[in-house]
């Protein structure tokens, strides 16, 4: 079951469960769509993957109680900006090599 961050890990922006610019990373690791274009590059600072749109999860019980009302979207606040050097090496060494291949 998908955490649902609150927020972007970079620039600590609020991101909603239904926020449509959420984006994550295979680790769950989440930014906000426009920290992943123009600081990360599509390169996870943390684990040098690609990131997808975050799910969102229905807000109404539609089929089986697998709803944000009975699975709450997390707390837990991660805020970790990206260091501009490093993570300008790690984009260096595989921000050429397309997500799949990484």
């Amino acid at each position: 079951m998908l955490e649902l961050r609150p927020s972007c890990e970079h620039c600590d922006k609020p991101l909603p469960p239904e926020a449509t610019d959420a984006m994550i990373c295979t680790f769950e690791c989440t930014f906000c769509a426009h920290c992943v274009e123009s600081v990360l590059f599509n390169v996870c600072k943390n684990c040098g993957g690609g990131f997808a749109p975050r799910p969102i999860r229905p807000v109404r019980n539609w089929k089986g109680d697998n709803y944000l009302g009975k699975y709450p979207a997390g707390t837990r606040v991660v805020h970790k900006p990206a260091d501009p050097a490093q993570h300008a090496a790690l984009v260096a060494a595989v921000g050429s090599l397309p997500p799949a291949q990484r």
